[in-house]
């Protein structure tokens, strides 16, 4: 099960993190204190769907199951978090990565760095949300 976050605490943004690697930390210190922890499957009138770190040809069918399960639930920003779901990071000549997020499914943003600063979710979130 996907865990998930009411950004804001008043039901208007849910984050759920596909966490696979490194930059699944930097999700978890964006995360404001005030933010309340969900299911995955919480409703939300906006949802972001976060994919962070290294993506492997092994878990690339698991990824997208798992996104599609989110954009199922409704309305769903995707956002590749950091270098590796931008184009396999500095493993992009490996070949058992994936070279990009995009090579699976649809995404809406990409977060870039190595790891990006928490920050930058936090204003991605804020974009989604319209504010």
């Amino acid at each position: 099960m996907l865990r998930g976050w009411d950004w804001y605490g008043d039901g208007s943004v849910v984050l759920v993190d596909i966490p696979l690697a490194c930059c699944g930390l930097e999700i978890e210190a964006a995360i404001p204190a005030t933010a309340v922890e969900v299911d995955g499957r919480t409703p939300a009138p906006r949802r972001v769907v976060t994919v962070s770190g290294t993506i492997t040809t092994a878990l690339a069918d698991d990824v997208i199951a798992a996104v599609e399960s989110q954009r199922a639930l409704g309305p769903t920003t995707v956002v590749g978090f950091g270098a590796c779901p931008a184009a396999g990071g500095p493993y992009w000549d490996a070949y058992s990565v994936v070279k990009g997020l995009d090579q699976l499914v649809h995404v809406d943003r990409f977060v870039p760095g190595c790891p990006p600063p928490p920050v930058a979710l936090a204003r991605v979130i804020a974009e989604v949300r319209g504010g």
